[in-house]
């Protein structure tokens, strides 16, 4: 007769390979779903898993003609100069002011928009108000940073010349550099509200529509609906999209800030990505460089886990 702990394992064995099979068999059944994540798969593995190796330059004294291996080994001599720099304390004001104004002011906004856009009963009009505020984000920030140059352009401007024509006095925006900040944050707002709403829309869609029904019979109005009904419902995906946005915290991105940015207002407007570009691509310091850009992913990741660990010892469920 067979012990029971030679029993236990021959169970505990079977049961392994009972879901091992039982998940081939899925893959099988379900072929054509894999070989549609093969594309994607692909992608991370090419473009973000098998580049994270070139980071070793973060710590070389890299040159691109001995190579990544031959390069002569700095260890951390990169990270100290980088912080040791003045330019340093500059670039995270200037990064932590941008992206402090974007969570306080621009992350509520597709929130709010989404909460109005579930008010709206109408189907045909809800669509053309989607279609209107969807579009501004497949505009590109060249043409975004055209069309803000052409309003807000001293010399001939368009509201430059509305408020002159009114008697009023119109302040450089585009030239000082404490506007600077506040000019990236109402362009973000204008370009990816809208956009923004998609997420919170498809949460909103999901919420048991008997609940408002049984909230109209206890007599609640349209405010108490949403603060008690509606809110609740989506909390899960706003404290994700919170979680995500703390974890980008000194990423402002690259694009909008350089083409926004001219030599009267670049003490406000130089960020960490344009520092980087600028030392890395226009001066061909890439070790240097690579080391300003690994800070700001470590900084960022340990945002992402130590915001994660906060939502989930609140009872929230996170990200993972």
């Amino acid at each position: 007769m067979k012990s029971k702990p030679q029993q236990n394992k021959k169970q505990k064995k079977a049961v392994f390979s009972d879901s091992k099979m039982s998940t081939l068999t899925y893959m099988r059944v379900h072929k054509w779903l894999y070989i549609m994540l093969l594309p994607g798969i692909l992608y991370f593995i090419m473009f973000r898993y098998i580049p994270i190796g070139g980071l070793i330059i973060a710590f070389k004294d890299y040159s691109p003609f001995r190579g990544i291996w031959k390069s002569d080994w700095a260890g951390l001599d990169n990270f100290k100069k980088f912080f040791a720099t003045k330019d340093f304390w500059i670039l995270l004001r200037n990064t932590l002011g941008i992206s402090i104004l974007q969570l306080i002011i621009y992350f509520p906004a597709p929130i709010i928009l989404s909460l109005f856009l579930n008010e709206i009963k109408h189907i045909g009009y809800k669509r053309v108000i989607q279609t209107l505020v969807y579009i501004p984000h497949f505009i590109s920030w060249v043409i975004v940073t055209s069309l803000t140059y052409q309003l807000l352009n001293t010399n001939d401007g368009v509201i430059t010349y509305l408020v002159n024509a009114m008697g009023g006095s119109m302040p450089a925006i585009l030239s000082k550099g404490q506007y600077f900040w506040g000019l990236i944050v109402g362009q973000d707002i204008w370009k990816e509200t809208g956009y923004g709403t998609i997420i919170f829309l498809a949460a909103l869609s999901g919420v048991n529509q008997e609940m408002y029904e049984a909230a109209r019979v206890d007599g609640a109005g349209r405010w108490k609906m949403m603060w008690y009904i509606t809110l609740p419902a989506i909390k899960g995906t706003v404290i994700m999209m919170l979680i995500l946005r703390v974890g980008s915290l000194l990423n402002t991105g690259y694009e909008q800030i350089f083409l926004m940015r001219n030599d009267l207002n670049i003490s406000y407007a130089d960020v960490f990505d344009t520092y980087i570009y600028t030392k890395g691509i226009k001066n061909g310091k890439y070790s240097f460089s690579a080391a300003a850009g690994m800070f700001k992913s470590i900084v960022g990741m340990i945002m992402v886990l130590g915001a994660n660990k906060i939502a989930k010892k609140a009872g929230e469920t996170g990200i993972y």
